[in-house]
């Protein structure tokens, strides 16, 4: 049997510079590993000049620092430029880069380098603040090195089953992404295309108001429910509880609170930052609450019901009204008159409770497949996840695993 040695000894750690080279920006992350930057993230990178950023180069183990507890680590298939905060490893001649690769997404090395964290608090609990992992402390995690012919069949068997997981996930979530476009064309059903004329809405509203500014101060451990843009949904209507805050507002705001609290039946907005225009309804879990200043209260008139307007103001036509150009849209900050001057169709009370309740049947059965997918996808990173692990940690014999999982034999 190898003896255990500590890690560092098979690899050196690199800190070449990229100056005036153009190569391209690469990141790392725990689903993807090592990728360049524009495959998995929209718009420009946020970094003006890139002279600082650290070069990496074909077989390079790189680690995001930052979530190397959450496995934000792999091997570049190519050169390339990282963060100057990232860690760039390059193998000894004595292991093999891809089977290294896996070691260190293996649930037991992401253990070992969670265990090893540097910050206040916990990883458990995100108490942890800047919770980076130092290159002294991962380079003392021991490791028994099995001899580098064993290390590539391990490594050849890893690679092609995690490109098949991976194949597998893929296909699952272009599914979720259906199921998506399946919801946004069911919410544009929420105006018939006969029977009603356009309205503007706030003539059919009986309040439009948005929450004190200051009360962020008054949040604790005790008071009422306080309603911010964190409890709202980007694809539901129905509330996130699971942060919500409590405000003890002093009796000298009582004028403020009476005008910010909610009915059941209301309907809440976004109108700040990252959820402008999400939408959320009101119901007994949350009536009395009091919402913030980035929230925008609407309270329908006896012309509307409250699903249907919470239905309405998320359907893609009216969010493209609200936002921009695009679903999903290009501005951050609404305005109290952004949703009173909006014109929309307006049908009667009966017509509204039976599109209501085709919407909501409709939903109920996409709900219910994305859970299932979500969790379709859930066990395959577990099953990733595990024969990773089994396989560098010897607790698999992948010449024998590889006969099993081949065409004609039973699947791992």
């Amino acid at each position: 049997m190898n003896e255990s040695k500590r890690i560092k000894f098979y690899y050196s750690i690199v800190d070449e510079r990229a100056g005036k080279r153009e190569l391209p920006l690469l990141s790392v992350s725990a689903r993807y590993g090592v990728v360049r930057r524009d495959s998995i993230v929209d718009g420009p990178s946020r970094a003006e000049e890139f002279s600082n950023y650290k070069v990496c180069r074909a077989g390079d183990i790189v680690l995001n620092r930052m979530s190397a507890y959450q496995g934000a680590v792999g091997r570049s298939s190519e050169v390339g430029i990282v963060s100057p905060d990232y860690l760039v490893m390059r193998p000894s001649g004595e292991v093999e880069s891809r089977y290294l690769h896996h070691l260190f997404r293996s649930k037991w090395f992401v253990g070992e380098m969670s265990s090893r964290l540097r910050g206040i608090g916990s990883s458990d609990n995100g108490g942890v603040r800047t919770p980076r992992i130092n290159p002294d402390d991962l380079g003392d995690i021991p490791i028994v090195l099995p001899a580098i012919e064993e290390q590539r069949r391990i490594a050849e068997f890893l690679d092609a089953e995690t490109a098949r997981i991976d194949l597998l996930a893929s296909s699952m979530s272009e599914s979720i992404n259906l199921l998506q476009d399946k919801r946004r064309a069911l919410l544009m059903s929420v105006f018939p295309d006969h029977g009603c004329g356009n309205v503007r809405l706030g003539y059919y509203l009986d309040l439009v108001t948005s929450g004190p500014r200051g009360w962020g101060d008054y949040v604790g451990s005790k008071g009422t429910p306080f309603f911010r843009s964190a409890n709202l949904r980007r694809d539901s209507i129905e509330p996130n509880l699971e942060a919500l805050a409590l405000a003890d507002a002093p009796p000298s705001a009582s004028a403020e609170a009476a005008r910010s609290r909610v009915r059941a039946g209301d309907v809440l907005i976004g109108i700040t930052g990252a959820n402008a225009g999400w939408v959320s309804l009101v119901d007994q879990r949350i009536a009395q609450a009091n919402v913030s200043q980035h929230v925008c209260l609407v309270r329908p008139g006896k012309a509307i019901e409250g699903r249907w307007l919470a239905y309405a103001l998320s359907a893609p036509q009216v969010q493209e009204l609200l936002l921009g150009s695009q679903y999903g849209g290009t501005k951050t900050q609404l305005s109290l008159g952004d949703i009173r001057n909006l014109v929309v169709p307006l049908p009667s009370i009966g017509e509204q409770q039976r599109l209501v309740a085709d919407i909501n049947d409709g939903l109920t059965a996409i709900t219910a497949e994305s859970t299932f997918r979500d969790r379709q996808l859930a066990l395959l990173a577990e099953r990733c996840q595990a024969l990773i692990t089994a396989a560098v940690t010897g607790q698999i014999d992948v010449t024998t695993a590889r006969r099993l999982s081949s065409p004609g034999g039973a699947s791992l």
